[in-house]
């Protein structure tokens, strides 16, 4: 199977080499604006390169990974889409709200498979827990606590362009919730505040977040987000219920010094980064786009779960702006 890639900055040269290692991949196809930097990883791991996304799908590619920047995300999707090639794109499918409903809907009518880029569906953790949320092991599910704390800021200059505390990270929380939950997000209330380095203010974002989830069914959920966790990467979701609780992240990675005199948990090391710790997961969702790919697996997070994450987004930042409930019902959706 020939598999196509478009993109080899950090995420997409880290694609580049799970997807060299996977036995169903015969030939890796890459392309990337900077033409020099898609050479040396076509050089470097064997794989072919293209001078163009036209090129790429020209070449019989049976899949293609979007892996670019958040902008060339929709407009790849679209001519990968309109060339019938089933795609893998990063998240998030498209820059703006707008957008994202548009080419959901194109690729719901297209009947192209698309399988976007959520990988925490794929840690062993979440699908623990979505698995007995839908077995009933925890009774009635009541409440809900997910986070997202990096460890230190990105680049000043991604904070522009990258939609924000909540559309940036807390929307891999929000499509937790919706895997593991089974349910959709009826409304929300979200604050936010800077802490930190003033170019987060200065871009209109906040560098802390956190925000109340009702869902359709009544489960309260909290999310928090933050740049500044110095103790380490720390990605965490509870799930409570009536009959138990159950937790993903709580290991021995856990970037949490407990202050209970004579606790020796946890003992580390500590995650430093997301793709650190979603490395398995990572590599575990590649391997399901190619059996996606050859027509043997369905999309396990279709553009419309993309867009519905997204949605949450958009309503927790309307929520943080008007410091208000926010319904999704006031979220623009696919008509």
């Amino acid at each position: 199977m020939r598999i196509g890639l478009a993109g080899v900055g950090r995420i997409g040269a880290f694609h580049a080499e799970t997807l060299m290692g996977l036995d169903a991949v015969d030939e890796l196809v890459v392309t990337d604006l900077d033409v020099d930097a898609a050479r040396a990883v076509a050089e470097r791991l064997g794989a072919t390169h293209a001078a163009t996304v036209q090129d790429l799908l020209a070449s019989g590619v049976d899949g293609v990974v979007v892996a670019t920047g958040t902008a060339g995300h929709a407009p790849l999707v679209r001519q990968a889409v309109a060339a019938k090639v089933p795609t893998f794109c990063e998240k998030p499918l498209a820059a703006t709200l707008t957008e994202t409903v548009e080419l959901a809907e194109l690729v719901e009518a297209s009947g192209v498979p698309v399988q976007v880029g959520f990988q925490r569906r794929f840690d062993r953790a979440y699908q623990r827990v979505a698995a007995a949320v839908r077995a009933g092991e925890l009774g009635t599910v009541h409440t809900m606590r997910a986070n997202t704390h990096d460890q230190s800021p990105p680049h000043p200059a991604y904070i522009p362009t990258s939609g924000g505390l909540f559309r940036d990270c807390s929307v891999h929380d929000f499509d937790a919730v919706r895997y593991v939950s089974g349910r959709e997000v009826g409304s929300v209330f979200a604050t936010g505040a800077n802490t930190g380095a003033a170019f987060f203010g200065e871009a209109g974002d906040v560098d802390t977040a956190a925000a109340v989830l009702t869902l359709d069914d009544g489960i309260l959920v909290t999310v928090t987000a933050t740049r500044y966790n110095g103790a380490g990467h720390d990605v965490r979701l509870e799930v409570m219920g009536s009959e138990g609780t159950l937790g993903v992240g709580f290991d021995d990675s856990l970037a949490v010094t407990s202050a209970e005199p004579g606790a020796a948990q946890p003992r580390g090391p500590r995650h430093r980064s997301f793709m650190e710790r979603f490395l398995p997961a990572y590599r575990a969702e590649l391997t399901h786009f190619a059996a996606l790919a050859r027509g043997d697996a369905p999309s396990p997070c279709t553009a419309t779960d993309a867009l519905q994450a997204f949605r949450v987004a958009e309503a927790c930042e309307l929520s943080r702006r008007e410091q208000r409930v926010v319904t999704l019902d006031e979220i623009a959706s696919p008509s």
